[in-house]
């Protein structure tokens, strides 16, 4: 198909511009024209979302709920969010929507993918982990443009709304750009970090799509290497059920892992320094430390995303920490921090945590985003170093130590305790 002034090619040179179609798909398009392996597709500029408010009349609303506070701009929040699901999309970008579906299930046997690309997400200081919306084994046009309005509705979601406000950013700075690309089939998905706070890389790895890390459901495989490429360290996770793609594995939702599978690591050392070699591509060409996903299908591995990643160098911890019980996991990658466990076992309790506490939960969501302004430090017994959650952590500089197994039952509720979010320890006192 050829492109319009709303579409262009993930290929294209329109689009590597954050200003029409987001950090997330320029850095993307980046690696892609620089050689890196990427998944193709297809873009959607964020004035079409911008047409789309005008023409289903959402403007004035919109405008409303950015000049007004508290309970008095719900009414108009609601009336963006339901108009941008049920308004008919106007003609000037429902076409061009409808050439990329026919374009996209032209050349491939697989689902589709339609992702986020707000203009704020994934810029430094901004990664909006989590706080949007992918779609993932699209089937029908149908289900594509549905997909298309959820992550436009999302910009106005109450999650998104907080997390901008916490940032100091305005809706009004920002506009929902898209993405468009075939599903990867993978048999392997993961993230990275090019930098940790000792100075090394980090890779996590998990059977099938990547979700689940992302959600915090498992605890993914843990490889360190070396700025050099050398492997340093191997550790496999708890991987007990895996996310397929709908067509090719049954079921689109989770399923459970066998043991022996689940206990195994998913990359062999040759598989994790090739990857890692990648990561240091990615990193020199966007020329700062950078937070990878990726996944790996039959023909080799794919760059799915790459953002700013924020480092710190590793702090030292009081001696008095190190001659109290402890226990390891994953670190998110920066900081230390202590104060009074705050154990929870359902989000219902939430309630509980104060300012100053130390979160000690068992899934990391994206969901628990909403304590990050008030806690010290997070402890979960599921979820990796590049989980949603810890992104979040990292950029706000909260100290997070994930696949902690049996924290919620080994470490006592309202105890003095410590976290290292570099060596990725958990300390209490008794």
């Amino acid at each position: 198909m050829e492109t319009n002034d709303l579409i262009a090619r993930l290929g294209d040179d329109a689009a590597t511009d954050p200003a029409r179609f987001g950090p997330k798909v320029a850095n993307q398009a980046l690696l892609g024209r620089a050689g890196l392996p990427i998944q193709s597709g297809f873009c959607l500029d964020a004035e079409a979302y911008r047409s789309q408010l005008k023409a289903a009349g959402l403007a004035d609303a919109a405008a409303a709920a950015l000049s007004l506070q508290g309970p008095d701009v719900r009414p108009y929040i609601s009336e963006v969010r339901i108009g941008l699901f049920q308004k008919p999309i106007t003609a000037a970008v429902l076409k061009p929507l409808c050439e990329v579906w026919q374009e996209l299930n032209r050349h491939t046997a697989t689902t589709a993918v339609v992702r986020s690309s707000a203009l704020m997400e994934d810029a430094a200081g901004s990664t909006f982990a989590g706080q949007f919306e992918t779609f993932l084994g699209l089937e029908t046009q149908d289900d594509f443009l549905t997909a298309v309005r959820a992550c436009w509705a999302a910009l106005w979601s109450s999650r998104a709304l907080q997390y901008m406000s916490s940032h100091a950013i305005s809706p009004a700075d920002t506009a929902m750009a898209l993405c468009f690309q075939p599903l990867v089939e993978a048999r392997v998905s993961g993230g990275g970090m090019s930098r940790t706070g000792d100075g090394n890389m980090m890779l996590s790895a998990t059977w099938g799509l990547g979700t689940s890390i992302a959600q915090g459901e498992v605890v993914p495989d843990h490889y360190r290497l070396t700025r050099d490429g050398e492997l340093l360290e191997a550790v496999a996770g708890q991987k007990q059920h895996s996310v397929a793609c709908a067509r090719h594995g049954g079921a689109s939702s989770s399923k459970s892992t066998a043991k022996d599978v689940s206990a195994a690591t998913c990359l062999d050392d040759r598989q994790a320094i090739e990857l890692g070699q990648l990561m240091l591509k990615a990193e020199n060409l966007l020329g700062v430390p950078v937070e990878i996903e990726w996944a790996l299908d039959e023909s080799g591995f794919k760059l799915l995303q790459g953002r700013p990643l924020r480092t710190e160098p590793a702090q030292v911890p009081d001696e008095i920490w190190s001659r109290h019980p402890g226990l390891s996991g994953q670190p998110s990658g920066i900081g230390w921090a202590s104060g009074r466990s705050c154990v929870i076992h359902c989000e219902c309790e939430l309630a509980r945590v104060a300012p100053g506490d130390v979160l000690v939960t068992r899934v990391a969501g994206p969901a628990l985003s909403q304590v990050l302004t008030r806690v010290a430090g997070v402890v979960a017994e599921l979820g990796g170093s590049t989980s949603h959650l810890a992104s979040l952590a990292r950029e706000r500089g909260i100290p997070m130590v994930l696949g902690v197994l049996d924290a919620t039952r080994k470490i006592p509720d309202g105890v003095p305790i410590g976290v290292d979010g570099v060596t990725g320890v958990v300390r209490w006192q008794r």
